[in-house]
């Protein structure tokens, strides 16, 4: 009698699981799937990666230590390491260490399910009850897949410009990476084509700059989440660290006006800016031949962060090119101008205006909020990419008021997260 109560209480359990994964929004499915599969199959982590959602391809439930560090690139090495789409017990690479994991695959999405350290639960061990437990996961799992797939097809435009905000602020950290690999790459071609080293000393250099290199990679996306404003005189000295060796191994004469000590900090987003502009401007008129000199130089104007490059070239510089246009891009994505003379046989001049501060409300959208001028402040520091100790900070007020207000400013806006408040702020054109 009691071997049939715990069954019909087990299948009352998997009957509540399926209700709560069938109607989980897509922030909590990971978490939903985690407490379904808890009952007969433990695991210190579940991470689910999936290409639908373009903003948020990770949705992940567990320890801490693994959710947060876990990769796009570890999970897509998994996901090819998999000989199909059903259960796979493996060894592999999670959050930076080497782990036990089971994986499931989702073959009309090609979405990935890992579970890390996963076991069978107490009193349920044996090959029978594995099989079991791996029948009801791939189970719960089709259906989470299949949840997700729907969910993304009829999203509602809160979720769209949520992920479209997501996806950015993922490019501008790549675009950082990318930066920083372009400058290593070069730094190492230059010390290994030039002609004033021997060997030896040419295999020393390459070495000491590709540890330096590993090591600035990995502490970067800290570096970046941590820093909400910068002084503008250690941002402009990280960028000539950034720029030294190059040019040591290049043969250019880069000469580094710097900006005032008592200039007003940088917004991250704008220091990050003005640092990959001015390398990526350098990295293009190194590839110019006849450049023997360029001048980099930061001005302050108490609301703008002044930007000028020269070179001594032959002005073989152009603003069609796909690097410059790019740069041009990223000027703008935080609402800059940048402007390039070129004249044949005298050189390059590039100038940037990067304005230090969000531009002020529009009319129109934003107005139909009913946002109290408080309101209107913090989200305005808010899309700034400020968190709640910087904008207590700036506005004189504490924490607990800043999150009593963000609370209202929820409300109003009618959304459930920071990105979705920036997202619709930004659609908005408030920035």
């Amino acid at each position: 009698m009691f071997g049939a109560y715990a069954g019909r209480m087990q299948n009352w359990a998997l009957l509540h699981s399926v209700s709560d994964l069938a109607a989980a929004p897509l922030n909590r499915i990971a978490e939903s799937l985690r407490e379904a599969t808890l009952p007969f199959l433990a695991s210190s982590a579940l991470v689910i990666f999936t290409e639908d959602c373009t903003g948020r391809p990770q949705k992940k439930a567990g320890e801490e230590s693994i959710v947060s560090r876990v990769s796009i690139t570890e999970l897509d090495q998994l996901r090819s390491a998999m000989p199909g789409e059903d259960p796979w017990r493996m060894s592999a690479v999670i959050a930076g260490e080497e782990r036990q994991v089971l994986a499931l695959g989702y073959a009309p999405s090609q979405a990935l399910l890992v579970l890390t350290d996963p076991s069978v639960t107490a009193g349920s061990e044996g090959s029978e009850a594995e099989g079991e437990a791996l029948r009801l996961l791939s189970y719960l799992w089709g259906l989470t897949a299949r949840r997700i797939q729907e969910k993304v097809t009829d999203a509602p435009p809160s979720y769209l410009l949520e992920s479209r905000a997501a996806s950015a602020e993922r490019i501008r950290v790549t675009a950082e990476l990318v930066d920083q690999h372009s400058t290593t790459l070069e730094t190492l071609l230059a010390a290994l084509r030039s002609t004033s080293l021997n060997d030896a000393v040419a295999r020393a250099s390459v070495t000491d700059l590709a540890v330096k290199a590993l090591v600035d990679l990995r502490t970067l996306s800290d570096r970046t989440s941590d820093l909400v404003e910068e002084p503008v005189a250690t941002a402009f000295e990280r960028l000539r660290e950034d720029l030294r060796p190059l040019m040591h191994f290049s043969n250019i004469d880069i000469q580094f006006i710097e900006p005032p000590a008592n200039g007003r900090a940088l917004p991250g987003e704008v220091a990050h800016a003005a640092r990959a502009v001015v390398r990526g401007l350098v990295l293009a008129i190194a590839e110019q031949p006849d450049v023997r000199r360029v001048r980099a130089q930061w001005d302050c104007d108490g609301e703008n962060l002044l930007i000028n490059v020269r070179d001594d070239g032959l002005g073989a510089l152009s603003a069609d090119s796909p690097n410059i246009v790019r740069l041009q891009q990223r000027v703008q994505a935080v609402d800059g101008r940048m402007s390039l003379e070129v004249m044949q046989g005298w050189g390059a001049d590039i100038s940037v205006v990067l304005p230090l501060d969000p531009p002020a409300a529009p009319a129109g959208d934003v107005a139909v909020w009913d946002l109290a001028p408080r309101e209107l402040e913090i989200l305005q520091l808010l899309t700034s990419g400020q968190r709640n100790r910087s904008i207590a900070g700036a506005l004189h007020i504490s924490e607990n008021t800043v999150k009593f207000h963000i609370r209202n400013l929820f409300r109003k806006l009618d959304v459930r997260s920071r990105t979705e408040a920036i997202a619709l702020a930004h659609s908005a054109g408030l920035r």
